[in-house]
């Protein structure tokens, strides 16, 4: 059958059936079986007739292909109820009958005697004619379903099929589809046979999903053909309703003014949730033309009013629709927010009504928000936007939203962390900063989604969100939520660090350790005690990835600064192989600087010149400015040490003006003074003094430095400067007093000399 199918029954009422990919495939199987059988591979049906079957057919004169079937009377109702069970097991018969039933108009006649039936409410009748019309729908023929699905048959096809023999009391179909469903229009439909479609759609919708039990595995099939019936018509439906430029004009007009009562407008947007998943069924490039159409429309000006209302229904309709559009295609839905971005305030922007709405959900479990964020993640996942040659839209649409919609996504989380005031160089086991975390479980489900969010920028955006999380210090203000009574809030807090610990950038490391930003985790850590939960692993993890990834800057500031709280834990080795790592590099610090620093020198001028192309690469991928800029001026070697703090803070100035600055530019090193705070820093922790030595010693070595004189300190300097290679600039940060900040820089080497 069909050129794919190989079908043979065993006993009575066992079918089998053997079904392949391709029909090369087939054919070989059906030869080697007919070779085996001896019988004609050409001949489509070889196998011999069940005896009951055959006496069928004896009846049958050999030139009639059809099945005879009883004339239609009440005494016969049983007969014709067994004729129709007992082909649906075997294909051949099953398309006999069919042609019989089409030939003979039978269908029409079985209808009138079920009115007969029902007038003599005569139950037994009616019980065969259950299970014939059943029967009959299992035929899977079209044909014969345009006949019973008609407006003159339908409603007497469901009045058959309420009298189902295995209920005590038939059920009421009729009564709910003549009575309860309303057919609601919200703009009147002129044209007859699109309302006689729709109606068609419905009832036959009704019949597949009420009335017919839900078919088994080995029943699946028997109903494909009333499937693509259904699936046709919403296809006819979308097509006649899009072609009706002025009915659709009319229900957008209607969407839009500000007259619409409320009922009304719930109706439209209704309409429009069911139009769209309606044109689901439409061929790839019918649903492009379908979107469009809406888009030209104005369907998203329309959705930005409708999301905006009160009416949760309405809202919830809305996002369904929004939601078709989104998946459809993103970058319309981009366009079309950055060209209003030209024309209105940031408050009414169509992404800043859904963050709005995301926000304001007021179901406990949050489900539309948990839509919303979906929704938005896609809008902005670089993946999906268009690579251009100029990369227009992703640099365009990332900086649109990061400059009006960022802060809009962020307000409830730091509203939500504004209390904590710590301060920056607060001790482990100082006593906790009095934070008010979110304590209702609503407000902790949303800031865990705008998290998820943002842990999804770190991971996906580079550089904008770097600056974001650099110029609202984001990452303390998250971290705060370590102190959340809801473990999974805190758990989000702690992947939102990881991911950016993950991206093994400088720029964030020197961010974390500047401002002391591991202390609410190991304080999480610590008050945690001895449970051994989701949250402890977690951190721990954390700790053992800065320990195999070997981030030095890192395994140095957590060392120095809290080791003594965490050397009590032992049931990980991860503390005590932070310790040995740290030991290794200042042991290797150490040999560096007692070696002879000539072969460093001679390599200098190369390295930093591929350094400084590596660089260049990174600015131009990022789409940004001109390199020179960001440069620290250049120090004059006859610049006395205490101007030093003033042009670090220009060159702070220049960098934070530059809200779209990714990679901090590697100077160029003019003078050997230049290197005087790093040096000290590096010589400190390499040689274990204290700060007030390494102060003296950098005094000693810049005038030493800039007269050119050759002491082992200008060496020094230079080999430290070398071999801190691109990952340092100019200046590293002013000489404070503060002790953890002359610890934090300690050595931050190119992996590449550490090995």
């Amino acid at each position: 059958q069909q050129d794919t199918l190989i079908v043979w029954s065993e006993a009575e009422n066992y079918d089998l059936a053997l079904s392949f990919q391709e029909k090369a495939g087939c054919d070989e199987i059906w030869e080697k079986i007919c070779q085996v059988q001896g019988k004609d591979p050409s001949v489509e049906v070889t196998q011999d007739l069940i005896e009951s079957e055959e006496e069928h057919i004896e009846e049958m004169p050999e030139t009639s292909p059809l099945i005879d079937l009883p004339t239609c009377e009440l005494n016969k109702l049983e007969e014709i109820a067994d004729l129709v069970t007992s082909v649906l097991s075997s294909p051949i018969r099953r398309e006999k009958l069919a042609l019989a039933l089409e030939n003979e108009g039978y269908i029409k006649k079985l209808l009138q005697l079920f009115q007969v039936c029902e007038n003599l409410e005569n139950t037994e009748g009616l019980h065969h004619l259950y299970e014939i019309i059943r029967g009959i729908l299992f035929l899977n023929k079209a044909t014969l379903f345009e006949v019973m699905f008609s407006d003159e048959c339908i409603m007497d096809v469901v009045g058959c099929l309420e009298y189902d023999p295995s209920l005590a009391q038939p059920k009421r179909h009729r009564e709910f589809l003549t009575k309860t469903a309303k057919f609601k229009e919200v703009i009147p439909i002129t044209d007859s046979e699109l309302r006689q479609k729709i109606h068609q759609t419905y009832r036959v919708q009704y019949i597949q999903d009420i009335i017919l039990p839900t078919p088994s595995v080995f029943e699946e099939n028997f109903l494909s053909t009333l499937t693509s019936f259904i699936f046709f018509n919403k296809v006819e439906i979308v097509s006649m309703l899009q072609e009706d430029e002025k009915f659709l004009s009319e229900v957008f007009a209607q969407l839009t003014d500000e007259a619409t009562d409320d009922d009304k407008r719930c109706e439209l947007v209704n309409f429009f949730k069911e139009f769209c998943a309606f044109s689901q069924t439409l061929q790839p490039q019918n649903r492009d033309a379908f979107f469009k159409t809406l888009a030209k429309l104005g369907i998203l000006p329309a959705l930005e009013i409708v999301m905006g209302m009160d009416d949760l229904q309405v809202r919830s309709a809305a996002t369904d629709i929004f939601s078709y559009l989104v998946e459809f295609s993103p970058s319309m839905v981009r366009e079309f927010v950055m060209q209003e971005a030209q024309q209105s305030d940031d408050d009414i922007l169509l992404i800043n009504v859904v963050i709005e709405q995301m926000i304001c959900d007021t179901d406990p479990e949050l489900g539309g928000a948990v839509q919303l964020m979906g929704l938005l993640r896609t809008l902005i996942d670089p993946e999906n936007m268009l690579a251009t040659a100029n990369k227009t839209e992703k640099s365009e649409f990332l900086n649109f939203f990061y400059n009006h919609c960022m802060h809009v996504l962020t307000a409830p989380l730091l509203a939500n962390t504004s209390e904590d005031k710590c301060e920056k160089d607060a001790v482990v086991g100082s006593t906790k900063s009095n934070t008010i975390c979110p304590d209702n479980y609503q407000t902790a489900q949303l800031l865990a989604l705008i998290l998820e969010l943002l842990t999804f920028c770190v991971e996906h955006h580079t550089y904008h969100i770097k600056n974001y999380i650099m110029n609202k210090d984001l990452l303390r203000r998250v971290l705060v939520l370590m102190n959340s009574k809801h473990t999974f809030l805190a758990l989000c807090a702690l992947r939102f660090m990881r991911r950016i610990i993950g991206l093994k950038d400088e720029f964030y490391n020197r961010y974390i350790t500047k401002g002391n930003l591991f202390e609410p985790v190991i304080n999480a850590l610590l008050d945690n005690g001895t449970r051994y939960n989701l949250l402890n692993s977690a951190v721990i993890e954390l700790f053992e990835f800065i320990r195999v990834e070997d981030i030095k800057s890192l395994i140095a500031h957590i060392v120095e600064n809290f080791y003594n709280a965490l050397e009590s834990i032992e049931y990980v080795q991860t503390f005590k192989g932070l310790k040995t790592k740290y030991e290794q590099e200042k042991d290797r610090q150490s040999q560096k600087l007692n070696s002879v620093p000539s072969i460093l020198r001679s390599n200098r001028f190369r390295r930093d010149a591929r350094a400084l192309e590596e660089d260049e690469e990174m600015w131009f991928n990022e789409d940004e400015e001109e390199e020179g800029e960001a440069v620290v001026p250049p120090v004059e070697k006859s610049k006395p040490e205490d101007d030093f703090p003033d042009s670090y803070e220009k060159f702070m100035e220049t960098k934070k003006a530059k809200e779209s600055e990714d990679k901090e530019n590697l100077p160029k090193r003019t003078s050997a003074g230049g290197f005087k705070f790093t040096f000290s820093h590096s010589a400190s922790a390499a040689n274990g003094a204290n700060s007030a030595n390494s102060k003296s010693v950098a005094a000693q070595t810049s005038p030493a430095s800039s007269n050119g004189s050759s002491s082992k300190n200008a060496a020094l300097t230079t080999a430290v400067a070398a071999a801190k290679g691109s990952l340092v600039g100019l200046v590293d940060y002013p000489d404070d007093e503060d002790d953890d900040e002359e610890e934090e820089t300690s050595p931050r080497k190119r992996p590449r000399l550490g090995s």
